[in-house]
């Protein structure tokens, strides 16, 4: 039988000026062409894995599913259970509401927040998609984020380990083989640290994770991964220019957000940086304050009251559009309550004066988060006697891009390489 001679494309031209066929570009690799992300319908963790796409080159080039929990009522007294028992509560809940009153109600899209108000990620679903377009898409990378996209994230991996690299975003707290990389704050390690282990009594140490060091495929950052980069940073200085350019400066930008598990605080914290930003208004040209999803009301009314009718001071009031990339783009300088790694790290990666407020009331993790920063020199505590004039700076921090990195070299070990 007479062989067809195979046609070769011909090698790209020095001066071509668009991209080059495959197969030059590549080498031996395999392309990775698109992304999958999980997931867990909370914006701050899902800006974790899109953030990291985009450090990637993905970021226009993803599928975004979501493993959602029901919401609203008892549901909100229920996120400390593992999801897969949480739904059958929820299941079990309706169920009953529907046979007592006697009505047609369809238990799983009752409610605008419920089961099925959100396309659910699933890993089979996930895995059919890697097999059927593999031979033209190349391998899948999964990127998840979150603890309840943890078991979505290790099936997609256990089904099709040759048609995958999935990483996973904070650590899992245990089976770490599970996934191809981890990423996560070298905080989540400080249990395994002589300050952690003093604070827990040793018949619950076995309990307490992680349990392990970080092996060769754990990615530690020292904060949150995000979307800011230098060029989102420009492009954002270039949409809000109409509205920055002429604010007084020096522009000290606050962020607010709100009381966690292992960051408590009150009234009192509000009343405290109320006195403290009344104090340095003599060095700042103009003071713009954001409050998050996490303000409890009580807080934000404190603010709003001591300083909301100073003509210096700007309140965000929640109406779109969100001037949060305007803020990071024009401030001079921050002031960030302790209670949000992402918030503090987005404002860490612009190099600018960073002060924070509260990392006294911090425990556990977090006082090794804000220590490592203040080692740094990447932030200072805020007592409303800076000169918010003073210009100080830092290398900026560069997880996200340092992360993708180790994302690209990982796929270099596998053979594999991203197709940007």
């Amino acid at each position: 039988m007479r062989m067809k001679p195979i046609q070769l494309p011909e090698p790209p031209s020095p001066t071509a000026a668009r991209g080059t066929p495959d197969i030059f570009e590549s080498g031996v690799h395999t392309l990775v062409r698109r992304a999958v992300v999980i997931g867990n319908g909370f914006p701050s963790s899902e800006n974790h894995s899109i953030g990291l796409l985009r450090a990637l080159g993905l970021s226009h080039n993803h599928l975004l599913y979501r493993v959602t929990r029901p919401r609203g009522g008892i549901n909100d007294w229920l996120h400390w259970l593992p999801l897969s028992v949480h739904r059958k509560f929820h299941y079990l809940i309706s169920m009953f509401r529907a046979f007592s009153s006697k009505s047609h109600y369809l238990p799983l899209t009752s409610h605008p927040n419920g089961l099925s108000s959100i396309l659910e990620a699933d890993a089979n679903h996930i895995v059919n998609l890697a097999r059927e377009t593999c031979e033209k898409e190349g391998p899948l990378l999964v990127v998840a984020s979150g603890r309840d996209t943890i078991s979505v994230a290790s099936s997609i991996k256990r089904l099709a380990p040759d048609l995958v690299f999935v990483v996973q975003i904070q650590h899992p707290r245990s089976h770490l083989n599970r996934f191809d990389m981890v990423i996560t704050p070298h905080h989540d390690y400080y249990p395994l640290t002589p300050e952690g282990q003093k604070q827990v009594p040793k018949f619950l140490r076995r309990w307490i994770t992680p349990r392990e060091p970080p092996d060769s495929h754990v990615v530690l950052t020292l904060g949150a991964l995000h979307r800011i980069d230098f060029a989102s940073l420009r492009s954002a200085a270039i949409t809000w220019q109409d509205v920055f350019a002429n604010v007084p400066r020096p522009l000290l930008v606050v962020n607010i957000g709100g009381p966690t598990r292992n960051c408590r605080y009150g009234v009192d914290l509000a009343k405290q940086l109320a006195t403290c930003l009344l104090s340095v208004l003599g060095s700042c040209g103009s003071v713009r304050i954001s409050f998050s999803d996490r303000t409890p009301q009580k807080l934000s009314n404190i603010i709003v009251k001591e300083l909301g009718n100073n003509p210096k001071v700007y309140i965000w009031d929640g109406q779109e559009p969100n001037p949060q990339m305007g803020h990071l783009a024009w401030a001079d300088a921050f002031v960030v309550t302790a209670d949000s790694v992402s918030m503090i790290s987005e404002a860490c990666s612009t190099g600018k004066p960073v002060y924070i407020m509260g990392a006294e009331r911090c425990r556990w993790k977090f006082t090794e988060f804000h220590k490592s920063l203040r080692e740094r020199g990447v932030v200072r505590p805020f007592t409303g006697s800076e000169d918010i004039s003073e210009n100080w700076s830092y290398p900026p921090l560069d997880d996200t891009s340092d992360a993708a990195k180790r994302v690209h070299e990982a796929l270099a070990a596998r053979g594999w390489k991203l197709k940007i």
